[in-house]
């Protein structure tokens, strides 16, 4: 039975001020990380094309954005690491390198920001010359455990390096147990594991594979990455992961699965991250540019629905272009 005339929810939307005093407030830039892509070499910046506004950098072209993007309060970055095509092989050994791109820069950023919270990316498919996420068996197959013994060695080298939180995406089982061993044994008991603890096989990464260089050659990641269609296994990937150690949780991609992050707020309380993934941002730019929608409230409408659905950290491309989209709205 409807409670009208009585009761009127418009008298409660009226006039901006009561709107502003009801609604929950945007996400503030310490909500959000940056995704970086890191090239070895100097003077390096790549556009890349499928992701306007973002580009790989080199590290010394990548602290002067950063200069940047810290004054706008954005305190966190994830670094993802591309290595040139010669010292790609079978194994992916190049990403356990301490002189490689992510260790040093690393250490440089460390250096200029020590108080910037830096993540990075483990995983081993951009390093590869398959382009699949650890070494592979005789039939194809991503090996698990040969996989697991190189995400751990390289989650360690950037431990090493002064990272705050290593963050694997391999999707191999047991991967955080071996990870957070491996850690623990060198000592690096305070480094942060952020797990892609549900990271499903979605067509919405188009956009990141072409920027990192990291395709797979041959068949595609469905065999170790969560399906779409499977509710309960998805979340069970974050239980096993929480139960592992891991520190924080992560769901990628986020916006299509915005009740697989509802159902994990409920029954987590470790911190949960949302990946706002490369196919999400670069559909918002199209839609713009297709004169279809405005850039700037589809961007914050987007990013309000992951924090509205238990989003604590927000991993999004748009993270560098925060005073441009929401300006000072939200810092009170």
């Amino acid at each position: 039975m409807s409670l009208y005339p009585d009761v009127r929810l418009r008298r409660l939307r009226r006039t901006p001020a009561l709107r502003n005093m009801f609604d929950m407030p945007a996400p503030g830039p310490e909500k959000f990380m940056w995704p970086v892509f890191l090239k070895e070499g100097r003077g390096l910046r790549e556009p890349i094309d499928a992701m306007p506004g973002q580009s790989r950098m080199s590290v010394d072209v990548l602290l002067p954005e950063l200069e940047r993007v810290t004054a706008m309060g954005i305190n966190s970055i994830l670094l993802f690491g591309l290595v040139d095509t010669p010292r790609k092989n079978a194994t992916g050994s190049a990403a356990c390198d301490p002189r490689g791109a992510v260790p040093q820069a690393i250490r440089k950023i460390r250096k200029k920001f020590p108080n910037l919270v830096i993540a990075s990316d483990v995983c081993v498919c951009a390093y590869t010359t398959h382009g699949h996420c650890g070494p592979l068996q005789e039939c194809g197959a991503v090996d698990n455990d040969a996989a697991n013994a190189v995400l751990a060695k390289m989650a360690v080298t950037h431990a090493a390096a002064g990272a705050d939180i290593v963050a694997p995406s391999a999707m191999m089982d047991g991967q955080v147990a071996a990870i957070r061993q491996a850690l623990d044994d060198k000592k690096h008991t305070d480094t942060l594991l952020m797990s892609y603890s549900t990271k499903f096989a979605s067509s919405m990464y188009g956009p990141f594979r072409a920027a990192e260089e990291s395709a797979p050659q041959k068949g595609d990641r469905r065999g170790y990455q969560t399906s779409a269609g499977d509710l309960r296994q998805a979340l069970r990937e974050s239980d096993f992961d929480e139960a592992e150690g891991a520190d924080l949780l992560m769901l990628k991609p986020s916006l299509f699965y915005l009740d697989i992050l509802a159902r994990l707020r409920d029954r987590t309380d470790l911190p949960i991250a949302a990946y706002n993934v490369s196919g999400e941002y670069s559909m918002l730019i199209a839609a713009a540019e297709r004169g279809w929608g405005d850039l700037h409230a589809m961007v914050r409408e987007s990013t309000l629905a992951l924090a509205r659905a238990g989003a604590d950290l927000i991993i999004s491309y748009w993270a560098n272009q925060y005073d441009t989209i929401w300006g000072k709205q939200s810092r009170g």
